[in-house]
């Protein structure tokens, strides 16, 4: 057991260092307890006799709940596909760690994309109205009283729209977006929480 153990820490401590040098934000040794956690989470998914390639979009989602508080399941599911950069149904250990290397310690430059691409709904590189429409929708809390609450909502994205399409075509492209970040850095996260709170990640 302990001859396997050894060859398993040094399996990790190569991995990590290779790992390392490919991903910004993370040195060797956190990079080490990623794999580490990666492992464990993998085999918590695990059904016996099939081995898993990777953490599924169910289990990624538990950790973004439960980890990382995260509610809203259209952005959780944005989130998988922006870590998922294969598009194989799976998180992969590389896309594990270079996933959290910008959702956790990110720059601005790389939230901006990170959060651009989880707002991107349909990949088609815009944020249209209708998919501002469904993330204002699902984060924002309905009052009873309310007799259309969808007229409050299409007026939000009419609003977002003037603050944030500077090309003026009814839809953001990544140019809209990032100006509009630039120039007011809370409007990152306007269409829905996609980053951890700051808490979490002190914690």
């Amino acid at each position: 057991m302990s001859e396997m153990s050894a060859m398993n820490r040094k399996l990790i401590q190569t991995l990590a260092e290779t790992i390392s040098k490919q991903v910004d934000h993370f040195n060797k040794t956190e990079v080490a307890c990623l794999i580490r956690e990666f492992d464990l989470l993998l085999g918590e998914q695990t059904i016996p006799g099939r081995a898993a390639s990777g953490l599924d979009r169910g289990r990624f989602r538990s950790i973004l709940h439960n980890i990382f508080g995260m509610t809203d399941d259209m952005i959780m599911d944005g989130v998988f596909r922006t870590f998922d950069k294969d598009n194989d149904g799976f998180i992969s250990m590389k896309e594990w760690i270079e996933g959290l290397s910008v959702f956790l310690r990110g720059t601005l430059d790389e939230k901006i994309k990170y959060c651009f691409h989880v707002y991107d709904l349909n990949g088609d590189n815009y944020i249209s109205r209708e998919e501002m429409f469904h993330m204002l929708k699902n984060s924002l809390i309905r009052q009873p009283t309310e007799e259309d609450p969808d007229e409050g909502i299409k007026d939000l994205v009419e609003i977002t729209l003037k603050k944030m399409d500077h090309d003026h075509d009814g839809r953001l492209s990544f140019a809209d977006f990032e100006m509009a970040v630039r120039e007011e850095n809370l409007l990152l996260e306007a269409f829905g929480t996609c980053l951890p709170d700051t808490a979490v990640i002190t914690n």
